[in-house]
């Protein structure tokens, strides 16, 4: 039974020792063939790197130091790429762990102390520029690194000094050569935003806060200032946008939700309003931009946005002094503000005030010169002042401007009868009736016919001699087109009983 067991181990012994060969000849095999393969992600990459295709040549690296993690130069090569590709966050740790395989890597240890220079972490970058000075007294790039590193400390010292005595011209001057040694540094871009913010300049601070996001693993705080910043400027979608991404990041903060619910209404009210303007639904349109304003009374740019639309609704709408209060009220609000004077000069032509409608183009065309609508409106609203000055259709029928064509026939049919000249006795009385029964009849010709009527609108009078080719009348000089109601053929008979 024992000599059984003896030789059944025995057995199992031989077997262990066959296979244990048979798996080192193996593991020969795959050892070589991951080497051949390995010099082959190295020597791919180099040449990929070599005509610009990055991520390609990432890939290779990716490879090859999977392949062997102990060859610091995978390590040192990748970190090129990730360099080459402005992801120098991606390259620290490849170059740290080239430096841990090789200590007296000096190369690794002066593209380290470089990056972490750019980033503001001048203690640590000077630790690699001494290792290096230590290996290669002479070395000059890492004296120089070390001499940049000296300045920026003292600049770092003296711009903290002059943001907390409250001079942040000061501060941005210093800080413009800190960012200029350490691009990377997001403290100094979060100072310097802070002093643009204070001096009034949201525009600038939200160009330094940009970069930070990215700079800093999770930075919400930059996130949720960006938004509030856009906010302020009325840039509502942007804003909604920076305070997602802070949400991505963390979807319970409570300053960032809080924040994304009041950009979230106020954004979808303003989208909402501009939707039915362009629908030509403006009355609802102004309920809109009205609930703009209650939802957001705190930042002037929205209500400011809010009554210059409204105006805007007014005047497409023709409640004509309406749009005159209102766009007076939003040019107060905004002098320089283009749009508010083109729609109160619009608003004063239907109010047939065309002196004012002239002020307010000019106006206008003083900042914005080079706008077609501008100079467009102007011309229009001079020929109009002009033709005023002559003979105002709407006027010699008492209508406004946007009278449809029953309420001017109307208005004709009643000034016709007062005006017949046969309600008058005396010659003098009867000339002065047959010249204002003559400007009776031409408004109407005018105002019923639509292509007249959108001519003088325009800005012509369609009955001016000087606007004629070949006849027609006007300005008194005789009927339009031929028309004359003293005739028997004309189209329009009166009765009139005399006491």
């Amino acid at each position: 039974m024992d000599s059984c067991r003896r030789a059944g181990l025995s057995g199992v012994l031989c077997s262990l020792s066959l296979l244990c060969v048979i798996l080192d000849i193996q593991l020969d095999g795959v050892l070589g063939a991951t080497h051949v393969e390995i010099e082959h992600h190295l020597e791919m990459g180099r040449k990929l790197l070599a005509a610009g295709q990055l991520a390609e040549a990432l890939s290779h690296y990716h490879s090859a130091v999977e392949g062997d993690s102990k060859n610091y130069l995978t390590y040192y090569k990748r970190a090129a790429v990730f360099l080459a590709m402005g992801k120098s966050k991606s390259a620290l740790p490849d170059l740290t762990r080239a430096i841990q395989l090789k200590p007296d890597f000096l190369a690794a240890r002066l593209q380290r102390g470089n990056i972490l220079l750019k980033q503001g972490n001048t203690e640590e970058a000077v630790d690699d520029f001494q290792a290096v000075l230590l290996r290669s007294p002479n070395h000059e790039e890492a004296e120089e690194q070390m001499k940049r590193a000296s300045e920026l400390v003292e600049l770092q010292e003296e711009a903290h000094a002059a943001y907390h005595q409250g001079d942040y011209s000061t501060t941005v001057a210093v800080l413009e050569r800190v960012i200029e040694i350490s691009p990377w540094d997001p403290e100094s871009r979060e100072l310097r935003a802070e002093c643009y913010i204070r001096m009034g300049d949201p525009q600038k601070a939200i160009q330094d806060l940009t970069p930070t996001t990215r700079l800093r693993n999770d930075n919400r705080a930059a996130f949720l200032k960006l938004s509030m910043l856009h906010y302020s400027l009325g840039e509502h979608h942007e804003s909604l946008n920076h305070i997602r991404e802070c949400l991505k990041l963390d979807q319970d903060d409570k300053e960032c939700f809080s924040h994304y619910k009041q950009v979230k209404k106020l954004s979808k009210q303003l989208d909402a309003a501009e939707e039915l303007i362009h629908m030509d639904r403006f009355e609802e349109a102004i309920e809109k931009y009205e609930s703009v304003m209650k939802t957001e009374p705190n930042v002037p740019f929205y209500t400011n946005l809010a009554k210059e639309r409204i105006c805007f609704c007014f005047v497409k709408i023709k409640l004509v002094h309406e749009a005159i209060d209102v766009c007076s009220e939003a040019h107060q609000r905004d002098p320089r503000n283009v749009n508010i004077l083109r729609d109160r000069a619009e608003a004063y032509i239907l109010n047939q005030d065309y002196e004012k409608a002239v002020e307010d183009y000019q106006e206008a065309r003083e900042f914005d010169g080079d706008s077609h609508d501008i100079r467009e409106g102007l011309e229009r609203a001079q020929k109009l002042l002009k033709i005023s000055r002559k003979r105002d259709y709407y006027k010699i029928l008492g209508v406004s401007r946007s009278a449809n064509k029953q309420e001017i026939i109307k208005a004709y049919r009643k000034l016709a009868q007062q005006w017949h000249p046969d309600n008058f006795q005396s010659e003098t009385e009867k000339k002065e009736a047959e010249k204002k029964f003559i400007d009776i009849a031409s408004a109407k010709e005018v105002l019923t016919d639509p292509e007249m009527r959108q001519k003088f609108d325009a800005g012509e009078d369609p009955l001016d001699p000087e606007n004629q080719q070949g006849g027609g009348g006007g300005g008194g000089q005789g009927w339009p087109f031929h028309f004359d109601p003293f005739q028997s053929g004309g189209s329009f008979h009166f009765k009139f009983h005399h006491n």
